[in-house]
């Protein structure tokens, strides 16, 4: 039920033609094939679905927001019954977290339609309730947003493949519109949330978060979020205190003086549940 990801058709105008994946997926079943990417862990939504999310900090874990969503009532999930798994593979994890507080981009709303404004928004925070300290888990650094043309990778669990992560190494940004970006990468259900990197001077470092998987062309792209602005508020949003639990009913569209229409050219379309 939470390891939706969004459909989207576009129609967006990209200059070169889109062309398949750029390299294919790596599972990271041994201890080698996963040594530096521990960080990365499986979100258990309350036993019912599961979503990626990756450590920023010893006790912030970032993923996106509509993980944190119920899909079948728009309403905010208790996010207490979200368990981190750092590094889970084949039933095993190398830390155990539960999560103490969460919360999502204030201009991220669940019961709007699929739009660039909602992917570009589509992120939250998850405190733990104890921090991660294992010289093994490095939280990753994260990045400035990639140009269109970078080379970037995405590590993710999903459905067919749930029990360990998977490595794309080498993937493309085909274009940024609005705040969005569209790769090439391979994901599929419960990838979302799942962290971008650019492998800029060798180190891998956040520079995205999966929000969604579309078609451009009619061959799969995934879309991902802003993050710089966005997770520099998430973290004020929680040393102000708030992220704590309320159950409340799902926003009403708003519409502001400011408000601006959203003329990208991308149509998006949501796929139901999953």
């Amino acid at each position: 039920m939470f390891r939706t990801i969004l459909i989207a058709a576009f129609s967006l105008v990209i200059a070169a033609p889109i062309s398949a994946d750029t390299s294919r997926l790596k599972r990271l079943d041994t201890g080698d094939d996963s040594r530096g990417w521990e960080a990365v862990g499986k979100l258990n939504i309350d036993g019912k679905g599961f979503c990626t999310g990756a450590l920023v900090a010893p006790n912030l874990v970032l993923t996106a927001a509509h993980c944190l969503f119920d899909t079948n009532t728009g309403r905010r999930i208790d996010h207490s019954k979200v368990e981190f798994l750092a590094g889970l593979r084949n039933g095993r994890a190398s830390a155990y977290r539960m999560v103490r507080r969460a919360v999502v981009h204030p201009d991220y709303d669940f019961s709007s339609k699929v739009s660039a404004e909602r992917v570009r928004n589509d992120v939250a925070l998850l405190e733990l309730h104890h921090p991660i300290r294992n010289t093994t888990i490095e939280p990753f650094e994260t990045d400035v947003r990639p140009r269109k043309g970078d080379e970037i990778g995405v590590v993710s669990y999903a459905h067919d493949r749930s029990d360990a992560p998977s490595l794309q190494e080498v993937c493309d940004v085909l274009a940024r519109q609005q705040g969005v970006l569209v790769m090439s990468c391979n994901v599929d259900f419960g990838s979302s949330g799942a962290p971008i990197f650019s492998f800029r001077d060798g180190a891998p470092k956040i520079v995205s978060v999966v929000s969604a998987k579309a078609e451009v062309e009619g061959l799969p792209v995934s879309l991902g979020t802003q993050l710089e602005a966005p997770l520099a508020l998430l973290i004020a949003e929680l040393d102000a205190g708030k992220g704590v639990f309320q159950s409340v009913a799902p926003r009403t569209n708003r519409i502001g003086a400011k408000t601006k229409r959203n003329d990208t050219g991308a149509k998006f379309v949501t796929s139901g549940n999953n």
